[in-house]
């Protein structure tokens, strides 16, 4: 399994559906096996939320994938090379 983080949740007005976010850091079979474990538990977390929160219906708990960490990592990776190449360029510039 990946590296897993909940980034967000969205239920609906009924409260029969829950849509959890979740970013998984790994190869992609790992996010594959990550995504595997999460929907064969998420019967076992509806009953959980069910008798936390004490309610009769509890919502059907369905899992997507938030890629907003990754893409933001790779952002981070794409200015650090900019700003490496940048720095090895300027001292042979000359300011005019």
């Amino acid at each position: 399994m990946g590296f897993v983080t909940v980034t967000g949740a969205e239920v609906s007005p009924d409260l029969r559906h829950a849509r959890v976010y979740v970013s998984v850091l790994g190869s992609d079979s790992e996010k594959q096996a990550t995504f595997d474990g999460l929907d064969s538990v998420a019967s076992f977390l509806r009953s959980r939320v069910a008798r936390q929160l004490q309610l009769r219906v509890a919502p059907e708990i369905q899992f997507k994938e938030d890629d907003t960490i990754a893409r933001a990592a790779r952002i981070e990776s794409l200015l650090a090379d900019v700003k490496r190449q940048d720095g090895s360029a300027a001292p042979g510039r000359e300011d005019d």
